[in-house]
């Protein structure tokens, strides 16, 4: 059996952009950064997009900075550029929730993503 599940607890790291399309629906584009210790401390920037996210998504709470869980799948996207065949890997989020103050410190982490049983 094969699973592609993510959960990331990040920050936001740039202003998300957010694109809305004649179908009427919205897509959400951004960034979030991973602060990592093991097994070396490093950054890593990372994009994600999210299909019609929720209204209390939309109106002024996500910005650079804030604290957020991010839950979804692994996709690598393909398209054509002048200079040849492209390639990136996003994650494709399910869900996009904000952390509070105690989780982006690590001291409740078990709280903010309820995972479901697959």
């Amino acid at each position: 059996m094969d699973l592609n599940i993510i959960v990331l607890a990040g920050t936001i790291a740039a202003e998300p952009e957010l694109r809305s399309f004649d179908s009427g629906s919205t897509l959400l584009r951004g960034l979030v950064t991973v602060r990592s210790t093991e097994p070396r401390k490093r950054l890593d920037v990372i994009p994600f997009s999210l299909w019609d996210p929720k209204e209390h998504l939309l109106t002024d709470t996500l910005h650079a900075g804030t604290p957020v869980w991010i839950r979804g799948s692994i996709q690598r996207r393909f398209w054509s550029a002048d200079d040849g065949r492209r390639s990136r890997i996003e994650v494709v989020a399910h869900e996009v929730s904000l952390r509070s103050l105690d989780e982006s410190s690590g001291t409740t982490p078990d709280r903010g993503v309820k995972l479901e049983s697959v």
